[in-house]
C-alpha cells in the first residue's frame, strides 16, 4: 500500500513533457507546456519523444479541427497578385482553417496544377481528395462544412500562417563553372644543334 502512494506521488512530481518549442527572434529556445502568448516568436507544437507531430496529429489543435486535418487536410494553389487568390486565403484565416499554401509559379507548377485537380485555375482548394477550381464562396464553405471544419475559427491565438511554397520541388541550379580560356601550345626555346652537326 505504502508502495503505490509513493508512486504515485514521485509521477505527481514528475515534470510534464515539452508539448511545444518555442524559438525568439534571438535564436534561443525553450520548451514548455503552454503555448506563449506572444507573437514573435517560432512556436513548433511537438509529439511524444519531442518529435513533430505527424499531418493532422497536432496535439496544439482542438480535438474537431485535429479530425478533419486528418481525414481531409486542405490545401490553397495561388499565384502572386491574384486578388481572388487572395480572398481564398481571407476565408480560409477567418474560419480558422489549417491550410497548406503552394504557389503556381512556373509552367512546371501550372502543369502539376492541372494533374491535381484537373485545371489551371488558381485560386484552387484541394479538401482532401475534393478538387474545387476557382474561388466561390459559397462552394468552399459547404465542402470545409462536409469536411467537418468549424465554421468559427478553433485555431489557437498564435497559430502561425502558412508561407506559400514552389508547387514543384526546384531543383538546386548548379553555377557553371567559368570558362577556361583554350589551351595554349607550349614554346619551347630551339634546342641548341648537337656538336657535331653541319653547318650551314
Amino acid at each position: 500500500m505504502k508502495l503505490s502512494l509513493i508512486a504515485v506521488l514521485a509521477l505527481a512530481a514528475a515534470p510534464a513533457l515539452a508539448q511545444y518549442k518555442v524559438v525568439a527572434p534571438d535564436g534561443s529556445i525553450t520548451y514548455t507546456d503552454r503555448p506563449p502568448a506572444e507573437g514573435n516568436l517560432r512556436v513548433t507544437p511537438m509529439g511524444r519523444n519531442n518529435q513533430a507531430p505527424a499531418p493532422g496529429g497536432d496535439p496544439s489543435l482542438p480535438l474537431e479541427l485535429r479530425q478533419a486535418t486528418a481525414r481531409y487536410p486542405v490545401t490553397l494553389y495561388t499565384a502572386a497578385d491574384c486578388p481572388p487568390c487572395d480572398s481564398g486565403r481571407k476565408l480560409l484565416q477567418q474560419r480558422g482553417i489549417p491550410y497548406s499554401e503552394k504557389r503556381v509559379a512556373s509552367d512546371e507548377d501550372a502543369q502539376a496544377l492541372d494533374r491535381l485537380v484537373g485545371g489551371r485555375t488558381v485560386p484552387s482548394l484541394t479538401i482532401g481528395a475534393q478538387p474545387l477550381r476557382g474561388f466561390n464562396d459559397s462552394d468552399w464553405s459547404g465542402f470545409l462544412d462536409a469536411a467537418g471544419y468549424p465554421k468559427e475559427s478553433k485555431l489557437p491565438r498564435n497559430w502561425p500562417v502558412p508561407t506559400a511554397t514552389p508547387l514543384v520541388e526546384r531543383a538546386a541550379v548548379a553555377t557553371p563553372a567559368p570558362a577556361r580560356a583554350p589551351a595554349q601550345p607550349e614554346i619551347r626555346s630551339p634546342e641548341p644543334p648537337p656538336a657535331n652537326a653541319p653547318r650551314f
